[in-house]
Formats: C-alpha cells, sequence, structure tokens
C-alpha cells in the first residue's frame, strides 16, 4: 500500500480513505438525482433561486463567450448562461455524475436548450480542457464533495483563460449565533426527514448536512483561491453567510 492509500479525508464527520471519497459522494447524488431539484426548492424554501440570480449578475458574461458551469447538475445555471452567451457563445455543463449529468441533459432537452451546449462528464481536479479555454467558471453548490480542493482550483485556473473568473456558490459559515443555532437544528432534524419524506433517503441528506460544516468558511476558502494564482478575490455573504458566492480573476 503506497503512502496515498493511507491518507484520509472527511466524509461529512466520518474520515475515509481519499481513494474512496469520489465513489462515496458519487453513490450519494445516484440516489438523490432524480429529486434534486424538487429537494432544493423545498429545503431552501425557493431561496436557492435567488442566490443563482445573483451568481448570474456577478459573472459579467457576455455574448460570445465562453463558459464552464461546472459540478453543473441538472443545469440551472446552464439554462441562463446558454442564453446570455447566445448562439456564437457555448457553455459546458460537466459533473463528476453520470446520474447528475444525464438528468441536467433531459431537462436542457426538454426546454429546448442544447444547440450552444455542451455537456462532459469530469473530474473537478483534473479538467480535460486545455490551457486558456474559459472566459468564465462557475461551481455551485459542489466545491464541498471534492476530494481535493486545492488540486481543483488550481484545475480551474489552469483552464480560464487570462482576464478569466471564478465563481463559488457554497453553503458557508452563517455570521450570527442565533442563525447559526436555528440552521442547525434546521439541518439535522428536518433536512434528513425531508430527504426520507420525498426522496427516500435520510442519509444522504444527513451526509450534505455534514459536508456544509466541513466546507471551509469564507476567509479560508479566499486564501486557498489566491494560494493558487487567483487575484482581486472577495465574496459576498448571502442569507446570513448560510451561503457565500467567491469571485476571483485569472491575469
Amino acid at each position: 500500500m503506497n503512502k496515498h492509500e493511507d491518507e484520509t479525508t472527511d466524509f461529512g464527520y466520518t474520515q475515509v480513505q481519499k481513494s474512496q471519497k469520489a465513489d462515496m459522494v458519487a453513490d450519494v447524488f445516484h440516489s438523490v438525482a432524480a429529486k434534486y431539484d424538487i429537494m432544493n426548492d423545498l429545503m431552501s424554501m425557493g431561496i436557492h433561486r435567488i442566490w443563482k440570480r445573483f451568481t448570474i449578475d456577478c459573472s459579467g458574461i457576455r455574448p460570445g463567450q465562453m463558459v464552464l458551469d461546472l459540478a453543473g447538475g441538472t443545469g440551472d445555471l446552464t439554462a441562463k448562461f446558454s442564453r446570455l452567451t447566445g448562439p456564437s457563445g457555448q457553455v459546458v455543463l460537466a459533473d463528476i455524475n453520470d446520474s447528475m449529468l444525464k438528468v441536467g441533459r433531459a431537462k436542457l432537452r426538454n426546454r429546448g436548450i442544447a444547440d450552444n451546449v455542451r455537456f462532459v462528464q469530469a473530474n473537478a481536479e483534473e479538467l480535460p480542457f486545455p490551457d486558456n479555454t474559459f472566459d468564465l467558471i462557475t461551481i455551485s453548490f459542489g466545491l464541498r464533495n471534492v476530494t481535493d480542493k486545492d488540486k481543483a482550483l488550481a484545475s480551474m485556473f489552469r483552464v480560464l483563460k487570462p482576464g478569466g473568473r471564478l465563481l463559488i456558490l457554497e453553503f458557508s459559515k452563517p455570521q450570527y449565533k442565533l442563525l447559526s443555532k436555528v440552521y442547525d437544528q434546521y439541518s439535522f432534524r428536518v433536512l434528513p426527514f425531508m430527504g426520507k419524506l420525498i426522496a427516500h433517503d435520510s442519509d444522504s441528506y444527513r451526509y450534505l448536512a455534514e459536508s456544509i460544516r466541513m466546507h471551509p468558511g469564507q476567509e479560508k476558502l479566499k486564501s486557498m483561491m489566491e494560494q493558487v494564482g487567483f487575484e482581486n478575490v472577495e465574496y459576498f455573504n448571502l442569507t446570513g453567510g448560510i451561503v457565500a458566492l467567491h469571485r476571483g480573476y485569472k491575469f
């Protein structure tokens, strides 16, 4: 056994071998893919749509540009970017999970959105694109599930064009004690119950709640982005810091 096989990482509150995490996360999203959109609306009471709209507003995307919607899942952001980039641009919806990618592909095609969209199964840590390809990369509620976040951030930096920007929309650390207490009760009591009732899977939603707590906070993620080369990094707390949008540039 080599040293890499001995290394462990978090899977929620559990420590697992790094080599196992990707498959374990895949099992979670295979399980929840069919009910993912419904659960998003219920879990966030629809507020996730406001978070995503803010992300779009901060993107600065223009017609003709290239966008990578990483961990794009069921394609909410891809649908909006497809309209903004227009026929002269392109959006790549990439996800490591085949089940999520299939749901996203079917949803977008049912809406007549496919002409300037490409679907790619890809690992964020080893993106299969040439250097300096994209004007914009977004990763929405996906980074916390990545095994090696530093490697993934470096991979994103590599495939961005000079002048390009990365937007990370992710659950973060609430900024108020009372909000944090209420959020903990909601996450560990209500979410697993909703997952059991609607998706018939409480364990996956318990993992998702735990993975949020293990994800780096606002300042730590900002520092991680800077360490791989991003500049002018800033973040915006949304809903009291329950979610944060980080933005950084490649110059």
